[in-house]
C-alpha cells in the first residue's frame, strides 16, 4: 500500500512544525498562524510551566511574528552562577501566550500548562536596545543578549548556544534583579489565574494520571498553603459560633 502523502504545510512557514505535531480537533492549543505587528510594538515573552512526560519550563520570545521557544528543564534561575540548559524547540504562535490548561493524553506534549510568567522583552546590542536585525545576527552567532520585564523575571539575560544546533544555556546577568532564591519555588503560581498546577489540571478536567503529575509539579508547600488558607474562614466561623449561641 502506498504511503499517504503528508499534508502541505508550507503556507505556515516557521510554524509548519508546530502545526504538524498537533491535532487541533483534539487539543485546546491554538492553531499556528504568523502575526505581523508594527515595528514599534513591544515584544512579548512568556514562560509556561509544562508537566508533560517530564516537568520543564517553556521560555518563549516574540520575534518576527512567532514565539521563539526553548525548553528549560529546571526553570530559569536568578543566580548568575547557575547556568540553565535550554533546548531549542519549534517556534510557537503568538496566540500560544494565552494558553493555560491541559493538553489531552496521547497528544504531543500531553499534560498541564501554566502561564508561569509573562511580560515584554527587548534585545540588547552595543549596550543599547536592539532591533529585529540584531536578533537575527545574534541568533546566527549563537549568543542572544536581552532584557526582560515580567512579573517574576526582569533585568539582563543571555542565551548562549553550546554544542549542537539546539542546545543553549539561559544565564542571568549581574544586576539589581539577581537572587540566590529559587524563583520557581518562591513564586510557583500562575501569573494569570493565580492557580497551582494541580488546580489548573482540576479545572480543565485532566485525567487522574495528569492530575497526579500536575500535583507533583507543585512545590510541596504550595498546595498545603492553599488548603490551609481555604480552611481559615470555616475555622473562624466555628470559633465564633459558641459566642453567637451564648448571646442569642
Amino acid at each position: 500500500m502506498a504511503k499517504r502523502a503528508l499534508p502541505d504545510l508550507s503556507r505556515f512557514g516557521r510554524l509548519a512544525e508546530y502545526n504538524r505535531k498537533r491535532h487541533f480537533a483534539v487539543t485546546p492549543e491554538p492553531p499556528g498562524r504568523s502575526v505581523e505587528r508594527a515595528a514599534d510594538h513591544p515584544r512579548e515573552f512568556v514562560v509556561q510551566k509544562h508537566r508533560a512526560s517530564q516537568l520543564h519550563y517553556d521560555f518563549r520570545l516574540e520575534h518576527r511574528g512567532v514565539m521563539l521557544s526553548w525548553a528549560v528543564p529546571k526553570g530559569p534561575s536568578l543566580d548568575p552562577a547557575v547556568k540553565r540548559l535550554a533546548m531549542e524547540t519549534e517556534p510557537h504562535p503568538l496566540d500560544y501566550n494565552q494558553f493555560e490548561g491541559v493538553i489531552p493524553e496521547g497528544e504531543y506534549g500531553g499534560g498541564t500548562v501554566m502561564i508561569w510568567d509573562r511580560g515584554v522583552w527587548a534585545p540588547v546590542a552595543d549596550n543599547k536596545l536592539g532591533d529585529d536585525a540584531d536578533v537575527d545576527r545574534q541568533l546566527a552567532k549563537g549568543e542572544l543578549k536581552f532584557v526582560l520585564l515580567g512579573k517574576k523575571l526582569a533585568g539582563s539575560w543571555t542565551l548562549v548556544r553550546t554544542r549542537g544546533g539546539r542546545q543553549w544555556l539561559l544565564i542571568k546577568h549581574r544586576d539589581e534583579h539577581v537572587s540566590t532564591d529559587d524563583v520557581t519555588v518562591a513564586n510557583p503560581r500562575s501569573v494569570v489565574s493565580g492557580r497551582t498546577m494541580a488546580a489548573i489540571a482540576r479545572v480543565a478536567g485532566a485525567s487522574e494520571r495528569q492530575l497526579a503529575r500536575a500535583a507533583g509539579a507543585d512545590p510541596a508547600t504550595t498546595e498545603a498553603g492553599a488548603a490551609k488558607a481555604a480552611s481559615r474562614p470555616a475555622a473562624r466561623a466555628r470559633s465564633r459560633s459558641p459566642r453567637r449561641a451564648a448571646g442569642s
